[in-house]
């Protein structure tokens, strides 16, 4: 794990419960002192505590770890609001709905920036039947290849995972506007609007 809770954090989350140190410690079982020394960097809660504390503080334990609470703004869903994860370490691809934090392989992941396609990056589609054949002209061996391509509208989400050696190709049925999205290991996530 690359994080632990912090001082400030414990301290805004208890505030913005309506709690005091000692009402958060009797809720912990633990003595006042020991919040106040939490909050002001001189220790930190024992790992036996971390479920009870971020308990007591209303959030889960990776928001605790994080120190960004996850707030529900209750939109209505919208999938063009979808971000991308990918583990450095075991290549998991993984998607949300919006923001999230999202942890694999004992590593915090941060959302994937998609930037334009570049001349490298190049994409193909061609109308087959009730599809669209999409291609990229790109390597795909072990080292440098093509992870996966997704096609996201507002209200559809389809992804081909590829793999090394195979075909940087797929098929998506196309609706009416979204986005196509590639990964490539060596540059990134890229994406263009259909």
């Amino acid at each position: 794990m690359n994080a632990y809770v912090t001082g400030s954090t414990i301290r805004r989350l208890r505030e913005a419960r309506g709690l005091t140190q000692a009402g958060l410690a009797k809720r912990l079982d633990v003595s006042d002192k020991a919040v106040s020394k939490w909050e002001t960097a001189r220790g930190f809660p024992d790992l036996t505590l971390l479920e009870p504390l971020s308990a007591a503080l209303g959030v889960s334990v990776m928001e605790l770890l994080s120190g960004d609470p996850v707030v529900n703004r209750n939109r209505s869903a919208n999938l063009l609001r979808s971000r991308f994860y990918v583990c450095p370490i075991c290549g998991n691809v993984i998607h949300t709905t919006g923001e999230a934090v999202v942890s694999c392989c004992g590593v915090t992941l941060p959302p994937l920036e998609a930037e334009e396609p570049d001349d490298t990056h190049a994409i193909t589609i061609e109308p087959v039947e009730d599809e669209h054949y999409v291609t990229v002209d790109h390597p795909m061996t072990k080292t440098h290849h093509l992870s996966f391509l997704a096609y996201v509208t507002p209200d559809r989400f389809q992804l081909v995972k590829l793999y090394p050696e195979g075909a940087a190709a797929c098929r998506f049925r196309f609706q009416r506007g979204g986005y196509l999205y590639l990964y490539c290991n060596h540059h990134g996530l890229m994406r263009r609007k259909l």
